[in-house]
């Protein structure tokens, strides 16, 4: 007699438990945050990716590259974020050159301080900038 009481609690909580998985599923679940090293799988991909943006986008007739990674961040949800200091100088090359850029000396000399929010899903070779401050450093 217990038995068979015990059968429809069992299917209760069997549903119970389907219904918050199914429900948790649908929503962006946040997993972790951590400070991480810049050795990390996936970070100098994301670097790249930041600075090419960044050049895109600036008025600057001379592209920037990174100088120092002060701090970074990694929120692991559905996808991944990076929220990134760092410091960037203002090289000899200028858009369309990309190779042997070393940094600007005397009148040009510029290096820039920023902080980026990236939108990362780095294995397909997906991102987007969510937030970007920069001011002189």
């Amino acid at each position: 007699m217990a038995r068979s009481q015990k059968r429809p609690q069992l299917l209760l909580a069997i549903l119970v438990v389907l219904v918050t998985v199914t429900y948790q599923a649908g929503k962006k679940t946040f997993i972790s945050i951590q400070e991480i090293s810049m050795s990390e799988f996936y970070v100098s991909a994301t670097m790249q990716f930041v600075t090419s943006q960044f050049n895109k986008e600036s008025d600057d007739q001379y592209n920037f590259r990174i100088v120092r990674i002060l701090k970074i961040l990694k929120k692991v949800t559905d996808h991944l974020e990076y929220h990134v200091n760092l410091e960037m100088r203002r090289t000899t090359c200028q858009k369309l050159e990309m190779t042997n850029c070393t940094f600007q000396e005397g009148e040009l000399y510029k290096q820039i301080n920023c902080y980026f929010s990236v939108y990362a899903i780095p294995w397909f070779e997906r991102y987007k900038i969510l937030n970007k401050t920069c001011h002189d450093g």
